[in-house]
């Protein structure tokens, strides 16, 4: 019933390069992307846990009656429930992260359900042991997402002593100077970052990490 996001996949697989991680141990993608996989790995080991997908509220599925994220259905990955890791779920994790990033997810609207899905979602991460979550007030643009998120973690890959506001601040700054979405065939600009649009959205919750 949801839309696919296949650009997601090429975003995670960034972020990990960024991070220099596993992908065969640190990426979970397609069938490999369930509620099962999410409580059965040991994430106090991860200081990024990444959700590339839709954010859900109360509502938008039959006989969903609390804030959480679409995960891999059953039908895809052979597998049993609903393929929703919802909040009761989340409260349950045992978390060590600097950061959650929920991206794609359109959580971060400023009223209504999706106000209703950030609290409720955030809350259960923080609970669970998270720090700061990056997350975003619309949909956004696939390109200057991937960059935004993979410059983030490989300016705080670089020197872990920036804080995790100072690294978005930067990051964001980076965008806004950079030379923005370039045809690789042409070597042509085709459209700058500078705008708002495609870095506004971008948020941070929680403890940004400055002294």
């Amino acid at each position: 019933m949801l839309p696919r996001l296949p650009d997601t996949a090429d975003e995670i697989r960034s972020i990990a390069v960024a991070l220099n991680a596993d992908p065969t141990r640190d990426v979970f993608l397609g069938a490999r992307a369930t509620v099962a996989t999410v409580k059965a790995v040991d994430l106090t080991s991860y200081r990024v846990v990444a959700f590339a997908t839709h954010g859900l509220v109360p509502g938008d599925l039959d006989g969903l009656t609390q804030p959480g994220l679409a995960l891999s259905a059953p039908d895809v990955a052979d597998g049993d429930g609903d393929g929703v890791l919802t909040m009761e779920d989340i409260l349950g994790l045992h978390l060590n992260a600097d950061w959650i990033v929920l991206s794609a997810c359109n959580t971060a609207s400023g009223q209504g359900a999706g106000s209703e899905a950030l609290s409720g979602l955030g809350r259960a991460f923080f609970y669970a042991g998270a720090r700061a979550l990056l997350v975003s007030s619309w949909p956004v643009e696939t390109t200057s997402a991937r960059e935004l998120t993979t410059e983030l973690f490989r300016r705080q890959k670089d020197d872990p002593r920036l804080a995790r506001a100072r690294a978005l601040q930067q990051t964001i700054l980076s965008l806004i100077d950079g030379p923005g979405f370039v045809d690789r065939g042409t070597n042509t600009i085709v459209f700058s970052y500078a705008h708002p649009i495609f870095w506004a959205p971008f948020m941070l919750v929680g403890d940004g990490g400055e002294n």
